[in-house]
């Protein structure tokens, strides 16, 4: 189908008891699902995986028998609507904010240094922790200090790469391997030089420099599964949404210039009013009609770029640190966690749900899983070259790192080790690549695209995720002709950084 005969979407019309289709069950499907369930709509999630989470999924490792996440995921304090998501799904006690951080120094200066807030407003609430960092000179905090400066009051329209931008900045090579890099390639899984500008200054403005609690980490203290399978998948059921896994879908069906239905792999068939197509974007162009794979909004996802995120596990039969979490500089892994100590944080079953960011008890490490002993899970963003490693090399290495942090573990036996890749983890956050992510309103007037990779504001995050379900449920909220806000308001700039930067 050409661009001159996309359709508009069309005007409100008075709801009727609209009936919703949601293909793919990660954040974005069911962020929309829970946002039109709780509306009154009638939702059905069909999901091809035998479990919901879609990328932020877990695991059955064989030998020990124990579940372990595909990949860390972690949120900020900044994302506001995944916050809004777990409260609403009544998952939010499954994740512990952490108000400290903990960095480890470069080979050599192993130093574990404890990065928190002061009670100084914000831009300068974390200045006093990172004047704490002994790997980097007083000239090169000066570097840096002035570099986010510059980078908070960037208000350049043309997007390019990061690189240029910190080359042009007078940023030396360490300065841009030591902070730059070691921030960004957590938070968007590259390397410099194939970050845009634009992604760059979303993560230090939004996470460290326009408001207090913005940088603060929440990481859940269970597998993924039970955060899905637990409780949001129990909490959308509650607004009677249909859940069906082990349900992939083949194609959309149309009746003329609208989706009509669904066809699953089975042959059968599902008829709903609207839809929201909430899967990978390389999947997106497969389901759609003819007619409208060749649409300008579909052609363009071909464009986007993947990059791949690595999981080491390492099983120890006694502890390595009492740390739930640590950032590495300028080693091959880049974080930590701890998932002994962190699962020790798990509230009981029959405990009330707290806050997201509400105080959990930690009992000593090794209470729960592998008693006695540990399991540490450490991440490596922007993977790109492991491939040139084999697994035992990947695994080795790894442990070699962590014993050289922490020398007192030495005696510690490493009694399993493996790797997990998820080679398309996130798009790569590439200088323009928002202009060929699609709005979730498709060229088809009835159904939405929800993902990480649709345009929301955000790189690919969990944040980003539940942003475009939220947008996609908006939508269809309008079209029904009760438009209502879903997506949760940003946190407030500190007045001291609109004084300093605005």
């Amino acid at each position: 189908m050409s661009d001159s005969v996309e359709e508009n979407p069309s005007p409100p019309q008075p709801d009727a008891g609209k009936r919703v289709v949601v293909i793919g069950g990660g954040l974005a499907g069911l962020a929309a699902a829970s946002a039109l369930s709780s509306r009154g709509m009638s939702v059905t999630v069909l999901e091809s995986r035998p479990r919901l989470g879609g990328r932020a999924s877990s695991i059955i490792d064989r030998e020990t028998g124990e579940t372990i996440d595909n990949c860390q995921h972690v949120a900020m304090g900044c994302c506001t609507s995944f916050r809004a998501f777990c409260e609403d799904t009544g998952c939010a006690d499954l994740f512990e904010t952490q108000r400290e951080l903990h960095f480890v120094g470069p080979p050599g200066q192993a130093k574990v240094v404890r990065f928190a807030a002061s009670s100084l407003p914000a831009p300068l609430h974390l200045a006093s922790s990172f004047m704490k960092m002994p790997w980097f000179t007083l000239g090169e905090k000066r570097q840096i200090a002035f570099g986010l400066r510059a980078l908070a009051k960037d208000r350049t329209k043309t997007d390019r790469s990061f690189q240029d931008w910190l080359d042009g900045q007078r940023q030396s090579e360490t300065v841009q391997r030591r902070f730059w890099h070691l921030v960004l390639v957590s938070a968007l899984s590259e390397s410099l030089d194939r970050i845009s500008l634009r992604h760059a200054r979303k993560v230090f403005v939004d996470g460290f420099l326009a408001s207090h609690a913005g940088w603060q980490v929440s990481i859940p203290t269970v597998p993924l599964d039970d955060v899905y399978e637990t409780r949001i998948s129990a909490a959308l059921r509650k607004h009677a949404v249909d859940i069906h896994v082990k349900a992939g879908v083949q194609r959309l069906l149309t009746d003329g210039r609208r989706i009509s239905g669904v066809e699953l792999r089975d042959g059968s068939e599902i008829f709903a009013d609207e839809f929201v197509l909430a899967v990978p974007h390389n999947l997106v162009k497969s389901m759609l009609p003819d007619d409208f794979a060749e649409c300008s909004d579909v052609v363009l996802l071909d464009r986007l770029e993947v990059a791949p995120i690595a999981s080491v596990h390492l099983w120890y039969d006694q502890p390595l640190t009492e740390l739930p979490h640590a950032t590495f500089v300028d080693r091959l892994s880049q974080w930590m966690f701890n998932r002994t100590v962190l699962a020790s944080a798990s509230p009981p079953p029959n405990q009330s749900p707290l806050p997201l960011g509400g105080e959990v008890a930690v009992s000593a490490a090794g209470e729960g899983e592998n008693a006695g002993g540990c399991r540490l899970q450490v991440v490596i963003s922007a993977a790109h070259d492991l491939s040139a490693m084999s697994e035992q090399e990947v695994v080795a290495k790894v442990d070699s790192e962590l014993r050289e942090v922490w020398p007192e573990s030495c005696d510690a036996k490493l009694i399993r080790g493996r790797m997990i890749t998820e080679h398309r983890a996130v798009f790569s956050p590439l200088p323009g690549v928002d202009e060929i992510r699609p709005v979730q309103q498709s060229p088809i007037a009835n159904l939405q695209f929800a993902g990480d990779w649709t345009r929301t504001g955000w790189p690919a995050t969990m944040e980003g995720a539940v942003r475009s379900g939220y947008l996609a449920a908006e939508n269809i909220l309008n079209r029904a002709g009760r438009p209502d806000t879903v997506v949760a308001p940003d946190l407030p700039s500190a007045r001291l950084y609109r004084l300093l930067f605005s």
